[in-house]
C-alpha cells in the first residue's frame, strides 16, 4: 500500500532501528515504546490485520517471534514479555497493517492494562452459548 507506513519502512523509504529481517517479515524497534526493547514484527506483504493476514506470513511472523523474544531475553534479561497483537480500529489497532509487539517486562514496571483485568465469573450459560455460536462459524 502506498499510503502505508509499515510497507514504508520495509521499501527503505522511512528509516526504523531493525532489529530482524528475512523473507517474509521484518522487525524493528517502536519509536513510541512502552519499555526499552518494545519490537514490531511485521509481516513485509501489506495485510491489513489477523482477518487479511495469509497463513504462511502469520507463521513466518510467530517463527521469527522466537528468535527475537530470545534475542530480548538474553540482552536485556526481563523478567517476561507480553506479546501484544491488535485487530480493527475497536481494539485500538492504530497502523492498519498487521504487527505484533514484543514488550518487555522488567521487575517494578507498570501493569499493562491488556495483561491485568479483574477475573468476574461468567454466566456459564452465556458463555456455551457463544461458544456455540463460534464453533458453528468455523469453517
Amino acid at each position: 500500500m502506498d499510503d502505508c507506513i509499515f510497507c514504508k519502512i520495509v521499501k527503505g523509504e522511512i528509516p526504523s532501528f531493525k532489529v530482524y529481517e528475512d523473507e517474509k517479515v521484518f522487525a524493528f524497534e517502536d519509536i513510541n515504546p512502552i519499555s526499552p526493547g518494545h519490537t514490531l514484527i511485521i509481516p513485509k506483504r501489506h495485510a491489513q490485520d489477523l482477518w487479511e493476514i495469509s497463513g504462511d506470513d502469520l507463521t513466518a511472523i510467530h517463527l521469527a517471534s522466537k528468535k527475537i523474544i530470545k534475542a530480548i531475553q538474553d540482552a536485556l534479561q526481563p523478567s517476561g514479555v507480553a506479546c501484544v497483537q491488535l485487530n480493527g480500529p475497536g481494539a485500538n489497532q492504530v497502523v492498519l497493517h498487521y504487527h505484533l509487539h514484543l514488550v518487555p517486562r522488567l521487575a517494578g514496571d507498570p501493569e499493562l492494562p491488556v495483561a491485568t483485568w479483574e477475573l468476574k465469573e461468567g454466566d456459564m450459560e452465556a458463555v456455551r452459548e457463544t461458544a456455540d455460536k463460534i464453533a458453528a462459524a468455523i469453517k
